[in-house]
């Protein structure tokens, strides 16, 4: 007589699931690579389509902020999509972040994950704003993400939040209306440009962040 084996299907995910970490990785890497999920305080969030005025045209503006930056900058990392773990009730995806790659907040998992703070971490905020300025600010707070900015495509704002003494304080942008990161010497933002579309001018303001960094 023989018997046969079968390894149990992991169940999928669904929108409002309560999971725990453990079982939220499972069930997602069961899913294939064609679907996004975050695991925040115990509840699962699913990815709506994206729509590409609203989300992807800005995403790939902030990209290119942040890739042009790290072109200048040794030794800082830029991940797009990745999903961090955090602690045991969340597993944020966030669009974009920036790590230091030694003596960071984070490290780099041999199973090729991010566990612990990045430093800096960017939302867009389309139909997510209310998680991304509310359960997910709570939750970057709580694990210590330095900075944590929001472009809620809809209103055409941005938000930019800084982490001081256990808490987020919205920033203003300077004098000149300019945002300067605290955390990463040069990392300047035309916060005016970019929401009007002008990478060209975006661009040129955090390269002339990189260069007067280094000067006295």
């Amino acid at each position: 007589m023989t018997h046969s084996s079968t390894t149990p299907i992991a169940p999928v995910l669904e929108n409002g699931d309560r999971l725990t970490r453990h079982e939220f990785e499972r069930r997602y890497h069961a899913m294939g690579d064609d679907i996004k999920a975050e695991l925040i305080e115990g509840i699962v969030y699913m990815a709506s389509p994206v729509r590409a005025r609203r989300h992807g045209r800005p995403h790939a503006l902030i990209m290119g902020w942040l890739a042009t930056y790290i072109a200048e900058t040794p030794g800082v990392d830029l991940l797009d999509n990745a999903t961090i773990r955090l602690d045991t009730d969340n597993e944020p995806q966030p669009d974009a972040l920036l790590r230091f790659q030694t003596g960071g907040q984070s490290i780099l998992t041999e199973d090729d994950y991010i566990e612990g703070a990045p430093e800096l971490i960017v939302e867009i905020a389309a139909s997510s704003v209310s998680i991304d300025l509310n359960d997910k600010l709570n939750v970057y707070r709580r694990n210590g993400v330095r900075e944590y900015i929001v472009w809620r495509t809809e209103d055409n704002e941005l938000d930019w939040f800084q982490l001081e003494a256990g808490q987020y304080k919205r920033c203003q942008p300077d004098t000149d209306r300019l945002y300067r990161s605290k955390t990463f010497a040069g990392l300047w933002l035309d916060v005016e440009a970019l929401l009007a579309g002008n990478l060209g001018q975006v661009l040129s303001v955090v390269r002339d962040g990189c260069t007067r960094r280094s000067q006295p």
